[in-house]
């Protein structure tokens, strides 16, 4: 079967997503269907929000399906008449299985980790947190337990020391519309020999991956300078790590803390602990060493530098963050 004949569905919602979607598209594959997340509203305004993958599909006139739920029989009967050989999913949802077992030839996962590690919804962000130096892309078939289906391939991306998840994530986006294509031709050829995950070697435990919420993004800061510095840049630019600065007057406000830089020097003060001279730096103790701010936000303004954010906003006294 040439690639212009294999019928084939894809599902994906954000950005990530989008990469391979074009890929396949410009590499003249024949894409009968594209499935998203239903469209929801966003901002101050409630202003419906098109997913990325939603706007893709619409401006290249690709038959779309935003369903609720994807067990409601009118979505699996319009579904199943799409008649797909193949169905591809990357960053999308959990399926059920009267939807991933459809098509003849199955469907497969792009994931963003090195599978078996890293199963769960936001592998990059935990990936860069947890201080890893390599991570990368996995493409396998569903099945019913999430992320543990069998490996068709896998590509190996290393995590330099001032990469934050945003520069990850693209890299691994571009890898990605690569792999995917790639897969979909070894399917094609019938070269595919999956591994089950179980037989994969692995270097140390297993880590997880789960979804990020805004109490996941609170910085603790009695925790080494590495800790501390991994986990922020493992969440700028999205969702941001964040803080709570009290002033000695008591007032309190949020800190979004987006990038950073590693000052090894010992010292006694409890960690929390803010040092700045009002003008340039601004520096906060962790348990060996300390953290220098070098890009932040306060809330409803825009991210600044900090010797840009200490010309408007005057820190006085003592302060810490907690």
């Amino acid at each position: 079967m040439k690639k212009e004949d294999l019928r084939i569905v894809y599902m994906g919602t954000p950005e990530f997503a989008v990469e391979p979607l074009r890929c396949l598209v410009e590499g003249g594959y024949n894409i009968v269907g594209v499935i998203t997340m239903p469209d929801k509203p966003a901002g101050r305004g409630h202003k419906v929000q098109f997913s990325p993958v939603k706007q893709y599909a619409l401006e290249h006139d690709l038959p779309l399906l935003q369903p609720e739920r994807l067990k409601d029989e009118a979505f699996v009967e319009a579904l199943r008449a799409w008649n797909a050989d193949l169905q591809i999913v990357v960053a999308f949802r959990m399926l059920p299985e009267v939807v991933w077992n459809m098509p003849r030839l199955g469907t497969f996962n792009l994931h963003a980790s090195l599978l078996p590690q890293y199963r769960g919804a936001a592998p990059i962000n935990w990936a860069v947190i947890n201080g890893d130096t390599e991570t990368g892309i996995t493409t396998f078939f569903l099945k019913h337990e999430i992320d543990t289906g069998e490996v068709i391939q896998q590509v190996r991306v290393p995590i330099a020391d001032t990469d934050n998840v945003g520069i990850v994530h693209d890299k691994l986006m571009m890898l990605g519309g690569r792999l995917v294509t790639e897969t979909v031709d070894a399917i094609l050829a019938d070269t595919v020999k999956s591994v089950p995950q179980e037989e994969m070697a692995i270097v140390g435990e297993l880590r997880p991956a789960p979804k990020i919420f805004k109490d996941t993004c609170r910085i603790d800061w009695n925790q080494p300078v590495k800790r501390i510095y991994d986990f922020i840049r493992g969440l700028s630019p999205y969702p941001a790590a964040w803080t709570e600065l009290v002033q000695s007057d008591g007032t309190a406000v949020v800190l979004k803390i987006f990038e950073t830089e590693k000052i090894e020097h010992l010292h006694e003060s409890a960690p929390g602990t803010l040092q700045t001279d009002g003008k340039t730096y601004i520096r906060i103790a962790g348990t060996d060493g300390w953290i220098g701010v070098r890009a932040l936000q306060l809330p409803g303004k825009k991210r600044l530098k900090t010797d840009e954010l200490l010309r408007g906003f005057k820190l006085t006294g003592e302060c810490r963050v907690h």
